[in-house]
């Protein structure tokens, strides 16, 4: 019966009337709250939505961008003379572009066979039946021949492979660092259009072609000289140099543009930043390289010269926001701000009712259940009565 009885009476309450009921609360503490949260709400939204995240603006996130980079700079590796030509990959720029800092050498390999290196599985054998003829082992250099020989110089023996040799972990040849390359330089080019609001803004002055071939990124001085040498892209990445020589890294250039087109277009100028990219404290997977080979013919026989380049990648990503008056987002944002407004008085409520209502007074002035008052006689003249009212003064006479 409980059960039926619960079910009943929540039917019958789901459909009765709820109205708000003015109270008026002389209490100086609950006040002072009251207005203090409004500030709060009121301070939130003109601050915070509207002049930082200008909420008043219709916006596009997603522009469309090109980029095209350019290496600059010649060094003395030895007596050899480094251009853009020997250490820069791809040659003809994009948004990814790579610098050669230091390189590890294999000279003349020839298509033949020879011993595979210790350090592949299984290679280490005795005899030529440890090694399985036509195997391939992935993490190895070639395809096994089945003879079991001796490793070059050495004692001991591995098993004899087909590959290009003399293999690189025994030739290889190790080159000191392009230490010069810290002062290269590296153009950025950049375009970007944002459909929206059909603006179209670039991050050079296209009068002033001749300044880029002198100056260097300033934000304040030369925002519009986007020539940054490896050695300040590095320090902006809180990266050393000497180090990135060494095991090589990928570094991420930021283009960021951040746009008001409230005001002049003209005003919209990109800032820059530059980050790390690869995980460097993961040693085996740390640094950037990647290998080549340069080939020719001698006596009509092929060689290459295989190349194990370290480097600095950098990846050009571009970031894009614009902004523009609108009245659809103000009249929403208007409408929430004058919304919220309404959560200090139920923050109000639930402390007068909590903290303040010891004795319930306020309770019983606050709700009222009109099914339950007497019925009033009913006349043809307008009769005013003590109570149904939808305003109360709790100024006067109220115990706390």
């Amino acid at each position: 019966m409980g059960c039926l009885e619960f079910l009943k009476d929540f039917f019958l309450g789901f459909w009765d009337y709820e109205t708000a009921k003015v109270m008026v609360v002389k209490d100086k503490k609950l006040g002072v709250i009251y207005r203090a949260v409004q500030l709060l709400v009121i301070t939130y939204f003109i601050w915070y939505v509207f002049i930082i995240q200008q909420a008043y603006q219709e916006t596009e996130t997603r522009p469309e961008s090109s980029v095209y980079t350019e290496m600059r700079g010649v060094a003395m590796l030895g007596d050899v003379v480094q251009d853009t030509t020997e250490y820069v990959r791809p040659s003809e720029g994009g948004d990814v572009i790579s610098t050669i800092l230091r390189r590890e050498v294999t000279h003349n390999q020839t298509q033949g066979t020879c011993a595979e290196h210790y350090s592949v599985a299984n290679a280490n054998c005795t005899k030529d039946s440890d090694c399985t003829q036509g195997e391939i082992d992935f993490d190895g250099h070639g395809q096994r021949t089945g003879r079991c020989i001796p490793y070059y110089n050495y004692t001991f023996k591995t098993c004899e492979i087909k590959t290009w040799c003399p293999i690189e972990e025994h030739a290889v040849v190790r080159e000191p660092a392009l230490e010069q390359a810290i002062n290269f330089t590296v153009f950025i080019k950049n375009a970007i259009h944002f459909p929206k609001f059909k603006v179209l803004r670039g991050n050079i002055k296209p009068n002033k072609p001749k300044k880029l071939l002198r100056c260097h990124y300033h934000p304040k001085t030369n925002p519009y000289c986007p020539v940054f040498s490896l050695g300040f892209i590095a320090a902006q990445a809180r990266e050393k140099f000497s180090e990135l020589c060494r095991t090589g890294g990928i570094i991420g250039v930021f283009i960021n543009w951040k746009c008001n087109f409230d005001v002049d277009p003209s005003k919209c100028i990109p800032t820059y930043s530059f980050r790390r990219l690869d995980m460097r404290k993961n040693l085996p997977s740390s640094g950037y390289y990647y290998r080549f080979a340069k080939y020719y013919h001698k006596d009509g026989v092929e060689y290459r010269t295989l190349i194990k380049a370290y480097g600095i990648r950098l990846d050009v990503i571009v970031h894009g926001h614009a902004g523009r008056f609108s009245l659809i987002p103000t009249i929403i944002n208007t409408v929430t701000a004058m919304t919220s407004v309404g959560i200090c008085s139920i923050i109000c409520d639930w402390i007068m009712l909590t903290f303040i209502d010891k004795n319930e007074v306020f309770s019983d002035m606050k709700f009222d259940d009109v099914s339950k008052q007497p019925s009033q006689p009913v006349t043809t003249d307008l009769t005013l009565t003590s109570y149904g009212s939808t305003h109360s003064d709790l100024s006067d006479g109220v115990p706390l």
